[in-house]
């Protein structure tokens, strides 16, 4: 059974020969690994600023917003929004993200790895990216104050987004990934009937898109978002990727969704790697493939990609790795 093979039936709960994996090399030495990713390369005529700053790093990205971090382990966080006024959004371009020369390179990759279960990257469904536009803090009381901006903005995004897809189906993907952080942690940046109100309806377009073109869609979000999992799954969310899962809680994943999602986890970045205790991270990863993966599929592991900002050792999450592996079988 090919690694393509074994997420397609992971995904379907069609008893695979085992679990699926994610993960990268460990001291130089290749582990399980089931995927080939694939996303655009970068536009030509776009040329990125960067700047320092005595208040830190200063960058540009190709939709227009100004960057800054000051830790340089970070990511960072959108400084100024490239639409600052309501007034910007007539006049606004977006990117050449529906350019298929940008996807030579991606379709060259998911020729070269038929076996591997291939997905294309998306930049969010509409709010990681509309969000960003308008800068976090801003966009959120649009959220209240300006719904119908909202909407028009997120459609902008997502008409875009759906145009990524088309070419992804195009040149030979499996799905789509993509990130989106909703949840503190404790609860939704905004209330689960304004979720509702404002963003399903996008998902809901996202998932029926690319289910037309053949496409699974699979998402990452940190935090608490336990409230919007029933309205994603019923949207037909094929994936959801918790780096948090305890936040959730393991049982009420499975207790709720086993055989209707698939969960893609490391052991909790938060709760069980940070510990460094050997037999309760191993503990919890055979728990998490026992109660996640038990409807004969849906649980696919991984490693955490910034355990050193985690504070952690990588040993600790190859831990997790072996005891995944001994007890991943079906």
């Amino acid at each position: 059974m090919t690694s393509r093979e074994i997420i397609q039936r992971v995904l379907q709960f069609h008893h695979p020969s085992r679990i699926g994996f994610r993960f990268s090399a460990y001291n130089g030495e290749p582990r399980l690994n089931d995927f080939c990713g694939g996303s655009p390369t970068a536009d030509p005529s776009w040329e990125q600023k960067r700047w320092q700053h005595e208040t830190g790093e200063y960058w540009t990205d190709e939709w227009g917003n100004v960057w800054r971090r000051v830790d340089p382990r970070h990511s960072g966080e959108v400084h100024e929004g490239a639409i600052r006024a309501w007034d910007d959004l007539d006049g606004y371009r977006p990117p050449t993200l529906d350019d298929r020369s940008r996807y030579e390179r991606a379709r060259e990759s998911f020729a070269a790895n038929p076996d591997k279960y291939r997905l294309g990257s998306i930049p969010g469904c509409s709010f990681n990216v509309a969000r960003k536009l308008r800068r976090l803090d801003n966009y959120l009381l649009d959220c209240a104050a300006e719904p119908q901006l909202v909407r028009r903005l997120n459609g902008m995004v997502l008409d875009l987004i759906l145009k990524m897809v088309d070419i992804y189906a195009e040149i030979g993907a499996d799905g789509v990934f993509f990130c989106e952080d909703w949840g503190t942690q404790d609860q939704l940046l905004i209330s689960p009937a304004m979720w509702r109100d404002l963003f399903l309806p996008d998902f809901e377009r996202l998932v029926l898109h690319a289910h037309a073109r053949g496409l699974t869609v699979w998402m990452h979000s940190c935090g608490y978002v336990y409230d919007i999992i029933e309205p994603l799954a019923q949207a037909g969310m094929d994936v959801l990727q918790f780096d948090q899962p305890e936040v959730h809680g393991i049982d009420r994943l499975a207790d709720n969704f086993a055989g209707r999602m698939t969960f893609w986890c490391p052991v909790d970045i938060q709760k069980i790697l940070p510990t460094g205790d050997r037999e309760l991270i191993q503990a919890r990863a055979c728990y998490m493939r026992e109660r996640l993966g038990g409807s004969g599929g849906g649980f696919i592991a991984k490693n955490y990609g910034s355990v050193d900002a985690l504070g952690c050792s990588p040993e600790w999450e190859h831990w997790a790795y072996k005891a995944f592996v001994e007890v991943g079988e079906y």
